[in-house]
């Protein structure tokens, strides 16, 4: 199948992925299908001011706002019938790990043929000549125009372009391919666990996980392998 970039953002309350929630999320997907998503959500707590300064969220836009069960089936569907490689700029210390706690907290099972690409770690990797790093940063260095930081879909836009001058002619399969390389896994990154050192997760987990099959899907190869190297017995 055919991969398919999505560009994705989460707006949260605050920093803490299970703790803090995700009051907005928005993706983008590019090409001749050209389609957005984006969504409130109420989370069902109040926003903390410090938040709604970051976002300019406040707790009247999310109060009749879907709850995240619902957001979430949306963001299923906008996502449904490709090969999915979602990306984020922090993805794998913030969005992706928000994502994996909605997802547990709404009952819900996120896909486990997601892939992911953390546009951030790409930057810092394989363009150590930019001063900096930042999403806005990047923005600026490739003079790409505003649009109001900080607000899901504005950043899924941003990413998009920032993405495609970080990478040039790349193609995802090699991008993916790239990251893979001497990758290290040192932290869940997914399930009721995500987030943990691997080292302070149950191993009876990780069996159960090799048993119904999860370390076997392509995506997760890499946490096979880092857990064979850990000795740690599946």
């Amino acid at each position: 199948m055919i991969k398919k970039a999505i560009y994705y953002d989460t707006e949260t309350t605050g920093t803490r992925p299970g703790k803090d929630r995700i009051i907005e999320i928005a993706a983008f997907m590019p090409g001749e299908e050209e389609k957005s998503f984006c969504t409130f959500t109420n989370p069902e707590c109040p926003i903390p001011a410090e938040s709604s300064a970051i976002s300019g969220i406040t707790d009247a836009m999310v109060s009749s706002a879907p709850l995240i069960k619902e957001a979430l089936t949306s963001f299923l569907d906008f996502c449904s019938g490709k090969q999915v490689v979602l990306i984020a700029h922090n993805n794998d210390a913030f969005d992706r790990l928000f994502l994996e706690a909605e997802f547990q907290r709404a009952g819900l099972k996120m896909p486990t043929d997601w892939l992911f690409i953390d546009s951030l770690k790409w930057s810092r990797k394989y363009r150590s000549d930019l001063p900096r790093h930042s999403l806005q940063s990047l923005r600026e260095l490739f003079k790409i125009p505003a649009n109001q930081a900080h607000r899901a879909l504005d950043d899924c836009m941003t990413l998009h372009e920032v993405f495609r001058r970080l990478t040039d002619d790349l193609s995802l399969d090699q991008i993916l391919n790239l990251l893979s390389q001497n990758q290290k896994i040192v932290r869940m990154p997914f399930g009721k666990h995500a987030g943990k050192l691997l080292t302070e997760v149950p191993k009876d987990y990780f069996a159960w996980l090799s048993e119904s099959g999860a370390l076997d899907k392509p995506a997760n190869a890499q946490l096979r392998e880092t857990l064979k190297t850990l000795g740690i017995p599946l």
